[in-house]
């Protein structure tokens, strides 16, 4: 199928311009993409042009999997109703989240996003605790509705921010590379998963009221790409549960085995949540998202005779994309792509700290890696001008889309779909490489002193006003902060 588009770019921009709220941000701003069709792991946008998508971990599967296309025509040509009648797909889809969950995880509710999943996930610890308290940690970020708002540091610590409430706990982040402990300030073998889940439980012994839930997601991808180190997640369970609190594995972004190794984020940890909250990946672009507990919190959350309905949520359409989506993931044997596609990709990546200083860090697992830019690597000081440098070039001139992140925005963050292969990787590393030379080689050229010849030029033929430069801000969404270009004024 070819790209094409049903009007001009310039009146798209302008249409938006004039009727979409100027909060709801484009990516690139300064020279936005249009995208009009995708397939597998590649975006086209209005002139025919590809891009490697190596940013979307909503399209899982791969953008247009005709067997996620089919099954949503043909549920879609046959019957599209809320879940309050029986329907097999509802059911058939509840099941198999059910056998790919650990321990006692399996009674569902359905939803149409992630922001939906973790708003009913803290009802559920509500109902069953009796409390109302929650922990969360620095830079998470749960979703756009009020009540996870409350508990997403990433957006209420912004300027212009609702204040966090009282009644929301925030614990560090568990960052051994820059975060509150750091793995170079202790001695090698130092249980930093130890030092960081104290923090927990402190502030488990100041609730006022004893706190309802723990809220987590497996890795923090909004919060840079953060992989927890070992004995976290287990020894913050075992404080939480100790203090009557449940817990809740926020898996929006990084479930359905992207890490590889396992299907769930949470695995590795050797812990099984109280609550699971999915969504994105789930539906591969189509809303749909789920919340799986046990028995025993379902029960306490229907004790309350108050019949929790959700319209769309559950509806035949969305199960049934939804359990094709998790066919293909078994069928195309899609978690071990992560896996062995997501080695090579690590291992390559962190060959580039060997060849270039502002690379300070490579994380991650499977297809979930991040590289932060450093421009101190003694220091670790956030190169956040790098990395959103970065991102631009590998979309103007490599045609590969990523996005940065973290709380300095220094983070160089790859989620690609499911079916990105090791070609893709080294279409990648091949651009990426050219990005940090470009920026080593520029910063080098500015740095370099100036012979007597091109003194006595500049002293001879000063430059005129007309010539004069000026710092200009570019921004696009990727790099919110914007780019510092100088520009002749």
């Amino acid at each position: 199928m070819d790209a094409h588009e049903d009007m001009p770019k310039a009146d798209t921009i302008a249409l938006r311009n004039k009727h979409i709220g100027k909060s709801c941000q484009l990516f690139y701003r300064a020279d936005p993409l249009k995208i009009v069709r995708g397939q597998g792991q590649y975006m086209y946008d209005e002139q025919g042009a590809r891009y490697l998508d190596c940013i979307n971990n909503v399209a899982h599967v791969g953008h247009c999997h005709p067997t996620v296309v089919e099954a949503g025509r043909r549920q879609l040509a046959t019957l599209s109703t809320n879940n309050r009648f029986l329907h097999d797909e509802l059911v058939l889809c509840a099941r198999t989240l059910a056998e790919k969950m650990p321990g006692r995880l399996s009674v569902c509710y359905f939803v149409n996003s992630g922001s939906e999943a973790n708003d009913l996930a803290l009802r559920l610890a509500r109902q069953h605790t009796g409390r109302h308290e929650v922990i969360t940690l620095d830079h998470a970020y749960h979703g756009h509705v009020s009540a996870v708002m409350d508990i997403s540091p990433y957006k209420f610590n912004q300027p212009g921010g609702d204040p966090k409430p009282d009644f929301v706990h925030v614990a560090p982040c568990p960052d051994v590379y820059r975060g509150k402990y750091r793995d170079c300030d202790y001695p090698a073998g130092t249980d930093l998963g130890e030092l960081y889940a104290s923090e927990v439980q402190r502030l488990l012994e100041r609730s006022p009221t004893g706190v309802a839930a723990f809220i987590a997601e497996s890795l923090q991808s909004c919060g840079g790409q953060i992989i927890p180190p070992p004995n976290y997640f287990r020894r913050v369970y075992e404080a939480v549960r100790a203090a009557g609190g449940v817990t809740i594995a926020d898996e929006v972004q990084v479930g359905f085995g992207r890490i590889g190794t396992h299907y769930w984020a949470f695995e590795p940890h050797q812990v099984i949540p109280d609550i699971v909250t999915i969504a994105k990946p789930m539906g591969n672009g189509h809303p749909v998202g789920a919340v799986v507990t046990t028995p025993e919190i379902a029960e306490s959350f229907a004790s309350t005779g108050v019949c929790y309905f959700n319209t769309y949520g559950g509806n035949p359409v969305s199960c049934a994309i939804a359990n094709a989506v998790m066919r293909v993931i078994d069928e195309e044997r899609l978690q071990e792509n992560a896996l062995l596609v997501g080695r090579y990709l690590l291992e390559q990546c962190r060959t580039l700290a060997d060849e270039y200083e502002l690379v300070g860090d490579v994380r991650g697992t499977g297809l979930f890696v991040g590289i932060e830019l450093v421009s101190d690597r003694q220091r670790r000081v956030p190169a956040t001008s790098a990395a959103k440098a970065v991102v631009e070039r590998m979309k103007t001139i490599h045609r590969i889309l990523v996005s940065s992140d973290g709380p300095d925005d220094n983070v160089v963050k790859l989620k690609p779909p499911m079916v990105f292969t090791r070609e893709n990787a080294d279409e990648f590393l091949a651009g990426f490489r050219e990005c940090l030379a470009h920026l080593e080689g520029s910063e080098k050229h500015q740095l370099q002193p100036q012979s007597q010849s091109q003194q006595q030029q500049q002293q001879q033929h000063p430059a005129s006003p007309a010539m004069k430069t000026a710092t200009v801000r570019v921004n696009h969404p990727l790099a919110p902060g914007g780019l510092t270009l100088i520009k002749s004024a």
